[in-house]
């Protein structure tokens, strides 16, 4: 007769003791249930739900789901890999224990990212938690480097839909403005509180650009925490907006026109505790391996799009002269370059110096976004590149011949331009694996597939409501 003490495959050593004391600790503070959250390869946030009693359980045995959801698209229809697709086989979800937090904004419920493992005690192929942690993993063995990774959250507050879907902001103050703070200052404080009690550290929170647009940004952490972060944040930000009679929308654009939502990551290099972005004699304090690093990752931004801007959507917003970053260019503290230099402050700049990876939106998974920017960066290393002469102003006023001399060429200009990329892109799809890779490019064109023959404000209307 086998308990729940006996260890099983997936499970990490101590998780059915620590689970033990943890589901009674919430009991007794009213908590009934835990969402087991992850993230699918469309972008889409998927959860199953345990009562907290059964925690225990999960931690040892894990909770069933199909592995049909690797190729669900953003709309839940359903696309096939030679692999992945079909209505056979189920894995097994297990809460990462060290990641779980009580939900300050759903009294009576916690949350905990999984890790998704086959019946057999694999990591399964398609999952991106697994993939980011491999990559991470394989950095500090090869190259002796971490990271510290951060993800922009850009978001809207609207009025909630109709029928009809359209998009109608709650605030109509200007951008950046102090009167669009005040208008939403009760709904502000709140989510800023059950930031702080889900120990999320929060850096900034501020009225956008767009139209209802709000923008928040967190602490940097290793990149598989950051990671789970960003998805713990949005599912904050939705819980307090809906205390509000509000809704959200994460869509990479909410109109065919106009800027969108983005979802920047901020990324950087580090060996034994020194910051490689900072105190180094390349161009502006940066280390070799530095450089090295943020050259493969601009060398690879086409095909990274299919991965970092993988919705028809992401192309609305993705586009010239908006701040989007949709050339490969990179400058110190250029907005509209692809790649962005943070150097810091004076004083600060060994701790904050990084890069900002600008073409990334919130369709995304973020597992998949880390991992392959990484895996590009960490391809540039081991090539020790070099960064070619870095932009000032907007790239779209460059000149054929000024183009040329800094390398500087358009980002794909759809989805489709992005696949193709990626298709041939074998060190993206090499780190990602060719289960993870084919269920990325099923995936993308099955999007692509959903809304052709629609104008622009029509794919905005497809995809406004699903992230």
């Amino acid at each position: 007769m086998t308990t729940l003490a006996d260890p099983v495959p997936g499970g990490r050593p101590g998780d059915v003791e620590r689970a033990t004391a943890l589901s009674g600790e919430l009991a007794g503070r009213g908590v009934h249930g835990v969402v087991l959250a992850y993230v699918d390869t469309a972008g889409i946030g998927r959860v199953k739900t345990v009562p907290t009693a059964k925690l225990p359980s999960a931690a040892a045995w894990g909770v069933g789901m199909s592995p049909v959801f690797d190729t669900f698209l953003a709309d839940d229809s359903i696309v096939t890999t030679d692999v992945l697709g079909s209505p056979d086989g189920d894995l097994r979800l297990y809460p990462d224990l060290t990641a779980l937090v009580e939900l300050a904004a759903q009294p009576g419920w916690a949350w905990a990212p999984v890790d998704r493992i086959t019946q057999e005690g694999e990591p399964h192929p398609a999952c991106a938690r697994t993939f980011l942690r491999r990559t991470v993993r394989e950095a500090a063995e090869r190259h002796g480097v971490t990271f510290r990774a951060s993800i922009e959250i850009e978001w809207v507050f609207a009025r909630p839909p109709g029928p009809d879907g359209a998009f109608v902001p709650a605030v109509t103050a200007p951008a950046y403005g102090a009167a669009r703070q005040v208008e939403l200052s009760d709904c502000a404080a709140e989510l800023l509180a059950a930031l702080a009690r889900q120990g999320v550290e929060t850096e900034q929170f501020h009225p956008e650009y767009a139209a209802g647009q709000f923008e928040l940004s967190v602490a940097a952490l290793d990149p598989v925490a950051a990671a789970d972060r960003s998805v713990l944040v949005r599912q904050t930000i939705r819980a307090v907006a809906r205390r509000h009679g509000l809704a959200v929308s994460f869509a990479p654009a909410l109109l065919g026109r106009g800027v969108g939502n983005g979802g920047h990551v901020h990324l950087s290099v580090w060996r034994e505790g020194v910051n490689l972005h900072a105190g180094g004699d390349r161009r502006h304090g940066m280390r070799p391996e530095a450089e090295a690093f943020a050259a493969g990752v601009l060398g690879r931004l086409p095909a990274l799009t299919a991965v970092t801007a993988p919705s028809p959507a992401s192309y609305l917003r993705l586009r010239p002269s908006q701040w989007a970053g949709a050339f490969t260019a990179w400058g110190r503290e250029t907005r509209e370059a692809g790649l962005r230099l943070v150097t810091g402050t004076v004083g600060r700049r060994e701790q904050t110096a990084n890069i900002e990876v600008k073409p990334v939106d919130l369709a995304a998974n973020p597992y998949l976004a880390l991992g392959c920017l990484i895996a590009a960066g960490l391809d540039g290393m081991a090539a020790d590149a070099r960064l070619p002469e870095e932009i000032t102003g907007d790239p779209a006023h460059l000149d054929a011949r000024e183009a040329a001399a800094h390398g500087v060429r358009r980002l794909p200009v759809s989805l489709g331009e992005a696949v193709g990329e990626f298709r041939t892109d074998g060190v993206l799809r090499g780190a990602l694996g060719p289960v993870l890779a084919d269920a990325v490019t099923a995936v993308r064109e099955g999007e692509i597939a959903r809304v052709e023959g629609l104008d622009d404000d029509g794919v905005a209307a497809a995809f406004r409501w699903v992230y």
